[in-house]
């Protein structure tokens, strides 16, 4: 049996053209930080709706202890859920801004010994 071998070549990456946006923009920090500051003001939001759409009853009953009831209030929690939803991609979009932000070029691949 003989064993095939595979040449590989690399490739390098081409240049940037001169009035292409690059990748690595410091600036995208800020944006980042303006994110985590939205996302902290949904979640916030959210409590206060959810807070708003969970309502509880109690129900004074003679000679025994009062019966309790709690209602949702659909439209509330919906409100909630979806101020949540929305952080949650906010929070990952900063996290992704962040990596573009801080991250810098890639290093050059070095070739690797046949074996």
């Amino acid at each position: 049996m003989t064993a095939a071998t595979v040449e590989t070549e690399t490739v390098p990456e081409p240049e940037p053209e001169p009035g292409a946006p690059a990748l690595h923009q410091p600036k995208r920090a800020l944006i980042a930080v303006g994110e985590v500051v939205l996302v902290a003001l949904l979640v916030a939001l959210a409590v206060w709706c959810w807070n708003r759409g969970v309502v509880h009853y109690s129900y004074p009953v003679p000679d025994h202890p009062p019966l309790e009831s709690t209602r949702l209030r659909g439209n509330w929690i919906g409100a909630s859920v979806g101020l949540v939803t929305i952080a949650g991609v906010l929070v990952l979009d900063a996290v992704r801004q962040t990596v573009l932000a801080v991250r810098t070029r890639g290093r050059e691949q070095v070739e690797e010994p046949d074996v």
